[in-house]
């Protein structure tokens, strides 16, 4: 009886532990290495015309953006739109994987707006850009990433594999889309707000736990 009882219960732990093998996911960033970065790594771009605590704040490990349609560019030479955004620079590349990632917060109503790029490519500007429309989060304006995101924190990490041209975006650690890449030879990742078309009056955007991975 003892050994019977002792049998099946080393049969329920292994159908356990094979059920957790199952189901258990792999996280996107096993396998990559950290890469250091500090705030000396966050270069704040921001309209021209006003200081940089009246468009953006760090509070609490938060980093919070926000601009209005009506807001100057970051230069008085630039031709493009308003934006709050961070660029992380010293850690450009031209070669190799890396990886990005961040939790972000969209409170409702902000629309119209990018909220994360990975920089560089030929002939256009951007590798990757997730926008927000009316509370979804799409790849450009052509897929469809996650939607109901506002006023909820969701992880996010974006792979750039240069070499074999390939991007992975992850949404609470799921893969959602593996968009191609657009070519380019200088990249580097951005966050915050950068206004698009069809834009809210006002678009925010909150980010932390901001980290940087290779392989």
């Amino acid at each position: 009886m003892v050994h019977s009882s002792s049998h099946l219960l080393f049969t329920l732990f292994q159908l356990i532990v094979i059920q957790n093998h199952l189901f258990c996911k792999a996280d996107p960033t096993d396998g990559f290495t950290p890469i250091p970065i500090s705030q000396s790594n966050f270069e704040i771009q921001k309209p021209y015309d006003v200081p940089v605590n009246q468009r953006y704040s760090f509070i609490d490990g938060v980093h919070k953006f926000w601009v209005f349609k009506t807001d100057k560019p970051h230069t008085t030479s630039s031709q493009t739109k308003p934006r709050s955004e961070i660029r992380i620079k010293g850690n450009d590349y031209s070669s190799g994987v890396r990886q990005f990632e961040g939790y972000f917060y969209v409170p409702s109503g902000s629309s119209g707006v990018s909220i994360m790029q990975v920089f560089g490519a030929s002939p256009s500007s951007t590798t990757l850009m997730l926008r927000v429309y009316d509370g979804t989060l799409y790849y450009y304006r052509e897929k469809v990433i996650e939607s109901n995101i506002y006023n909820r924190w969701i992880r996010l990490n974006v792979i750039h594999d240069v070499g074999a041209s390939k991007l992975k975006v992850y949404i609470n650690g799921i893969l959602k889309h593996e968009p191609s890449g657009r070519g380019g030879d200088h990249h580097y990742f951005k966050f915050g707000v950068y206004t698009q078309d069809d834009e809210s009056n006002r678009m925010e955007s909150r980010w932390r736990g901001i980290k940087l991975f290779k392989k």
